[in-house]
């Protein structure tokens, strides 16, 4: 019993001294001293990378007011959301790729309401340039809650969800920013708001006794919030300053090769009429977000769908 349990002792130990030259060779160079069985580390792999801090400028704008990066506050809020977005590299790339896609349409239209160009990084900073739905319920690129969404004329209902609708939402939030900036008086002012809401803005102010974001001391999603849309416009100008090197044949195209059909009478199967144009019900999707489900009634408005050209 005794030699068995010896021999049992001399299996468990190479066991164990295995496994553990096998750890050592997964984390660096290994070698064994013959003489006393023992492994010993050579050399530690290092990590093959150099991270260095965002050299800052001395300043840095959005929508045209200054954020004085000489003020320590304001400069380690800048500084904070540099860092993050410089070295979130799987969301930066998607950003600067959506950007390509999306950008060509925003533009035009934040132009033609007279809003600053800079508000169209708002929306990465909302929604990273996707269709998606918050925990609270807000949809689209633009992140409207329902009731705002109706207040500034969007049709939302089962079947259509304007929020969706990419040029739609775009103009509501164009009259939304230029009712904020009237209200709030400075386009910064008018980005905090556009976050946090203007009942809760203005009474920011008011409790806090202040009249520009930049003194209140709310939230911590708001406090970041110009900051983050700020440091966005900052490396997607120039992305090549920050490591990010992205080809235009790597970024995603423009849906821009397309048709409109008008629809006045109610599609009931929406995948049939897809199969009509020669298009998936994937692809009618893709190119109409703002449907929601897989029937069109027609009450009262006409719509417009987009078909892509083959």
């Amino acid at each position: 019993m005794k030699e068995k349990i010896q021999h049992s002792f001399r299996i468990s130990k190479k066991l164990l001294q295995f496994m553990g030259f096998l750890f050592i060779l997964a984390v660096g160079f290994a070698y064994t001293n013959k003489d006393i069985g023992e492994v010993i580390v050579k050399e530690v792999f290092a990590l093959p990378q150099v991270i260095k801090p965002i050299t800052l400028e001395k300043s840095y704008s959005f929508a045209g007011e200054k954020i004085d990066a000489e003020n320590f506050d304001l400069r380690e809020r800048m500084d904070r959301e540099l860092i993050v977005n410089a070295y979130r590299h799987s969301a930066t790339i998607q950003y600067i790729k959506l950007a390509n896609r999306y950008f060509p349409v925003i533009e035009p239209i934040l132009k033609k309401n007279n809003i600053p160009d800079d508000f169209k990084y708002l929306a990465i900073a909302e929604s990273g340039l996707r269709n998606v739905s918050s925990p609270a319920g807000a949809k689209g690129l633009w992140q409207f809650m329902l009731p705002i969404a109706k207040d500034l004329g969007l049709e939302v209902y089962d079947e259509v969800d304007e929020r969706y609708h990419l040029e739609k939402s775009t103009q509501a939030a164009c009259d939304y920013i230029n009712r904020l900036h009237k209200r709030f008086g400075n386009w910064i002012n008018a980005a905090a708001a556009y976050n946090v809401g203007p009942t809760n803005f203005s009474r920011f102010l008011k409790e806090q006794n202040q009249d520009h974001y930049f003194g209140l001391n709310i939230n911590e999603e708001t406090m970041r919030y110009v900051f983050r849309i700020t440091a966005i416009k900052t490396i997607l100008e120039k992305p090549e300053d920050f490591g990010f090197h992205i080809p235009l044949q790597d970024q995603y195209p423009p849906l821009d090769n397309y048709y409109t059909v008008k629809i006045d009478t109610t599609i009931s199967n929406l995948g049939a009429f897809a199969a009509e144009y020669g298009i998936s019900y994937r692809t009618l999707k893709i190119y109409n977000p703002w449907l929601r489900d897989t029937e069109l009634t027609v009450k009262k408005n006409t719509y417009e769908l987009k078909i892509p050209k083959t």
